[in-house]
């Protein structure tokens, strides 16, 4: 069952405490595959309208952006967040959360699921699905070739491999051992497993478009297993998937302000 949380949003907020005069949030906001978070984006309205509601926002271009073509892997796109959540506790940041749009959400979900002590995790939109038989046939199972070239000492060579991004296909020149970290049906980037090692004092809001492709799926394809939090919330708005982080930016500040 979906539900609709829209102007009725801070019902769900009620008994969690709000931030108190000397605490500071600061969240980690991250763009989706092949995308950007400059200004005008919809990350990057996202991230404007955080910061002018007094919170601080670091929005990076990482490893699966429109420039960098997945160039570190997933563990290694982890060691990467770190660095920007500590460049926000160097700005004084007390609490942080972690979130992205997309690829990002994705990432958002494997770090909650490895780092202790976040106040949040931010899945805005979540995409790519490695598990899914349907997505990788798409592919022609490119997984598989990659993970041949690991398993016989060619992890570190560079070859075309398919990708797919809201329905379109393409290829990307990648490292083999990257590319199985993010496309291995079992590996590290398979969001529900995520979902559920989230850490149990972390809550989720998971929000989405209701003309996303990843609708239909529900609370039942991962959100569900997240660990039992009075802060977790799935949320539906309207609209696709690549507007969510803009169209969805009033139902985010609430929740993120009042962790």
């Amino acid at each position: 069952m979906k539900r609709l949380l829209v102007s009725c949003f801070a019902l769900i907020l009620v008994s969690i405490t709000s931030l108190s005069a000397d605490e500071k949030m600061g969240v980690v906001l991250m763009h989706g595959k092949s995308g950007t978070s400059d200004s005008g984006t919809p990350v990057g309205v996202l991230a404007e309208h955080l910061e002018e509601n007094g919170l601080l926002v670091i929005a990076p271009d990482m490893p699966w952006s429109e420039s960098r073509v997945l160039d570190k892997s997933f563990e290694g796109s982890m060691n990467e967040i770190d660095t920007h959540v500590q460049a926000l506790r160097d700005r004084g940041a007390t609490k942080i959360i972690v979130g992205g749009h997309s690829m990002g959400a994705n990432a958002a979900l494997g770090y909650g699921a490895r780092r202790e002590g976040l106040a949040g995790i931010l899945a805005i939109a979540p995409g790519h699905v490695p598990e899914l038989p349907g997505y990788q046939a798409k592919l022609d199972d490119d997984w598989q070739r990659a993970k041949d070239m690991v398993d016989t000492g060619q992890g570190d060579v560079v070859s075309a491999f398919k990708d797919k991004n809201q329905g379109q296909q393409t290829e990307k020149d990648v490292k083999a051992h990257i590319y199985l970290s993010w496309f291995d049906p079992t590996g590290p980037a398979v969001m529900p497993k995520n979902t559920s090692r989230l850490k149990p004092a972390t809550p989720l809001l998971w929000i989405i478009g209701q003309r996303d492709r990843m609708y239909d799926r529900g609370e039942e394809y991962a959100f569900d297993s997240a660990p039992s939090h009075p802060a977790n919330a799935y949320v539906v708005i309207k609209g696709g998937h690549r507007v969510t982080p803009k169209k969805g930016k009033d139902e985010i500040l609430e929740w993120v302000k009042g962790l």
